[in-house]
């Protein structure tokens, strides 16, 4: 079966692996922020994986994290 162009462009933008510095410029803080909301232990923690040293994130892991802290605050 063969998937439309459209949905294959879709999906590359939904699970967009990101880097540190992209998360950071995606969420509009500094790198270092980034790094310690990796570390921390609450809530707040960002979704991330290793790929091997280095930590990545998926761009609709980050997106729904956002929307997650967004859901009643005004």
């Amino acid at each position: 079966m063969r998937i439309p162009e459209r949905s294959r462009a879709e999906v590359l933008l939904v699970d967009r692996i990101l880097t540190v510095p992209e998360v950071a410029e995606m969420l509009r803080v500094p790198v270092s922020w980034v790094y310690e909301h990796v570390r921390s232990d609450g809530e707040d923690r960002l979704p991330h994986f290793k790929l091997g040293k280095y930590l990545r994130f998926h761009t609709s892991a980050i997106r729904e994290w956002l929307r997650d802290r967004g859901e009643g605050r005004d």
